[in-house]
């Protein structure tokens, strides 16, 4: 196995830890984890920035308004899905938050259809369709939405469809996120902590060292990530990407022993077919490029670049950066 796949596994693996370690916070509320979490990011984002020398990257989008604006809108939605988790992860609805990471790329690729005019295939219709299926059998058997899932998958879904406009690479991009909502977080956390309802100033070292840990954790598996994307195929590592949500439905199940009736068993049934139709799609899709790429050496470069093109625009409007 080379570099690049163990690192898109090891990105997607972390990620799949998340509820281990956010349970371990649980006496914090979600929104000073998530403050925390922004603040420690741009701080170890921003040194990265200095040590790689992208600096001028980072200056040049900062200088354009349109840029910042749609790094700003992106910051609200990925700030919407951190709190959303975190809270979740927390009040023991580890097994809902995995539902909602296995229909965000479905979610993607709908937006993709809807705002960007893109077409599904045949299977990608089903899948859909099926997923679907799974959110409102659910709804209907509870009596409300799954929100915890679909509050996840939409507020990703369209944090990847604001993505897909944001010109900077994914270090730079984090990086102006976490900057606009840097000094909010900021503000946020010394007025908590002058209230005497902070949990920085008043919590033990362990809980002091996983706050500023939550930046890190945050940093590594995106720099993971994104040396992986330029190693291996697109396609493949929105396959990886399932690693995730099935690491949360197993801590939800086994470590945190939360409920599954049958009626959840059926509802998420439907939307694990509707990944499985995802995955058989991607490998046929990818498999289709290989032989056409084996079989025209001449004009083996061109569709190099077609093919990476159109994996970008179909799957990392999916993956994202994920949490």
């Amino acid at each position: 196995m080379n570099l690049g796949f163990m690192q898109a596994i090891g990105a997607f693996f972390i990620w799949g830890l998340f509820p281990l370690y956010w349970k371990l916070l649980q006496s914090v509320p979600a929104t000073q984890i998530v403050a925390h979490r922004i603040a420690w990011s741009f701080v170890i984002l921003f040194i990265v920035i200095l040590l790689t020398k992208r600096s001028k990257e980072l200056m040049a989008g900062v200088r354009n308004k349109t840029t910042v604006g749609i790094y700003a809108l992106a910051a609200v939605l990925v700030s919407i899905n951190w709190v959303v988790y975190v809270w979740a992860v927390n009040a023991g609805f580890v097994v809902e938050t995995s539902l909602g990471y296995f229909i965000n790329p479905l979610v993607s690729v709908l937006l993709g259809v809807v705002f960007l005019k893109e077409r599904l295939r045949k299977l990608q219709w089903v899948a859909v369709g099926s997923a679907f299926c799974g959110v409102l059998y659910l709804a209907l058997v509870y009596g409300q939405v799954p929100w915890i899932a679909l509050t996840l998958g939409i507020s990703f879904g369209f944090y990847g469809l604001v993505k897909k406009k944001a010109p900077l690479g994914s270090i730079s991009g984090l990086t102006v996120e976490t900057g606009v909502l840097f000094l909010p977080a900021l503000g946020f956390l010394l007025y908590s902590e002058w209230q005497g309802v902070g949990s920085f100033a008043h919590s033990g070292p362990l809980d002091i060292g996983l706050l500023i840990g939550a930046g890190l954790i945050t940093t590594v598996p995106l720099l993971l990530f994104a040396s992986a994307t330029k190693n291996v195929p697109l396609s493949l590592v929105g396959i990886f990407q399932y690693i995730a949500p099935t690491m949360h439905l197993m801590f939800g199940l086994f470590v945190f022993k939360e409920t599954f009736t049958f009626h959840q068993f059926v509802g998420y049934g439907f939307v694990w077919l509707a990944v499985l139709l995802f995955i058989v799609d991607g490998i046929r899709r990818y498999r289709a490029n290989q032989k056409a790429s084996g079989s025209s050496k001449g004009s083996l470069n061109n569709l190099k670049s077609q093919t990476a093109i159109s994996d970008e625009e179909s799957m990392l409007s999916a993956i994202n950066e994920r949490n």
